[in-house]
């Protein structure tokens, strides 16, 4: 899986959609630096979420983006979506395979290069790992070390995606410690000092 540098943001959704979110994406992915979007609803009911679901699919098609799902390998199915990205508690990377075959699957690795090897050997096709910075969107359990990445770095040349917290003052040391992709939410969709087009323009 071959990542464009200058398409170095791994974007997840806001927990709550509402109408206004859409006119946002489009915005927000029309400045082409977004590799993947992954979508994670927890509260919606199933209607509901392929209703958001299959609309946002298509805004990612028209920008060439990545959809993926986040935990829920039975929807990333139901949608035909380009992948999904599972946590250690979520469903084995095996059995996943077996329902969306060669499809992206994603691994949670928190601050562990054991369970990276774990999910390399599964043939995760990236890792992510985090937390590197304290976060509005999760509690983070784990934290994550710059010098993680470069030991990640050693043992495989899948993508490896940060997590946790990342903003427009920090994001650069992750890239150039060896991350492929920064995943980023709240610096986007809960700025308060900056609509979604503006906070993602200050990633450059």
């Amino acid at each position: 899986m071959r990542i464009n540098n200058k398409k170095f943001v791994y974007l997840i959704s806001p927990l709550k959609i509402e109408k206004t979110f859409y006119p946002h994406l489009e915005n927000v992915l029309s400045q082409k630096k977004v590799s993947f979007f992954q979508l994670r609803l927890k509260k919606k009911n199933l209607k509901k979420q392929l209703i958001i679901a299959n609309r946002i699919k298509k805004i990612c098609k028209k920008f060439n983006v990545k959809f993926l799902i986040n935990d829920d390998v039975y929807l990333a199915k139901k949608l035909n979506a380009d992948g999904c990205h599972l946590g250690q508690k979520d469903m084995n990377i095996l059995d996943a395979r077996k329902l969306i075959g060669n499809k992206i699957i994603g691994i949670t690795c928190h601050n562990s290069i054991q369970l990276a090897k774990v999910a390399l050997k599964n043939k995760a096709n990236y890792l992510a790992f985090g937390a590197f910075y304290l976060s509005k969107t999760k509690k983070a359990k784990y934290r994550a070390s710059l010098n993680l990445l470069k030991k990640a770095r050693k043992i495989t040349k899948k993508p490896i995606v940060a997590i946790g917290g990342i903003n427009s003052s920090n994001y650069k040391k992750l890239l150039l410690n060896k991350a492929n992709l920064l995943a980023i939410s709240g610096y986007i969709w809960k700025n308060k000092k900056l609509k979604p087009i503006d906070a993602i323009k200050k990633l450059k």
